[in-house]
């Protein structure tokens, strides 16, 4: 029993000295982590200050000929963003329907409406190429039951969308500009 208890209070002291050099690591941890941040809202500031002031140059340069060339192309950008939406979905419409038109009336069911509206594929389109621009680090959407199936497929087997790999349920729109 002696030697029993001699094993335990040095296995007792060991825990202890170990407990105290976790417990100094923490400190050191937490210093360092608060340096960090003191750190990283200095960098914040910076950031904040030189924007601004880039900002303010930029805009005193850029006055005259080039700020006038600058916004004239923007526009021609913008217009052929909207021309090229426009086709996009003038082409949607006439090849792929929303699901209510085509699908086949004489299924099972043909009385009862569907619980959920179904969404075009052109607003899984928007949805996809929004969700890709807005936050390019998460590009994934969530399919839930609004989401006809043959469009879902359709995108996944033409390489447009990919699944997620984790989640079947989550796509998003392929990177084509990478």
């Amino acid at each position: 029993l002696q030697k029993v208890k001699n094993d335990l209070e040095m296995v007792l002291s060991t825990v202890r000295s170990k407990n105290k050099q976790l417990d100094e690591d923490l400190k050191r941890e937490q210093q360092w982590c608060e340096e960090q941040e003191q750190l990283l809202d200095a960098l914040k500031n910076v950031e904040e200050k030189t924007k601004t002031q880039a900002e303010q140059l930029s805009t005193k340069s850029l006055k005259g000929k080039g700020f006038d060339e600058l916004e004239n192309k923007m526009l021609k950008l913008k217009t052929y963003k909207k021309e090229l939406l426009s086709a996009l979905g003038e082409f949607l419409d006439e090849h792929f329907p929303p699901p209510e038109r085509g699908e086949n009336t004489k299924k099972k069911n043909s009385s009862a409406q569907p619980a959920v509206k179904l969404i075009t594929l052109q607003e899984i389109l928007e949805m996809l190429i929004n969700k890709l621009i807005t936050t390019p680090h998460e590009p994934y959407i969530i399919i839930n039951e609004s989401f006809w199936p043959p469009y879902i497929e359709l995108l996944l087997r033409t390489g447009t969308a990919l699944r997620h790999q984790e989640d079947p349920n989550r796509i998003r729109l392929e990177a084509f500009h990478n």
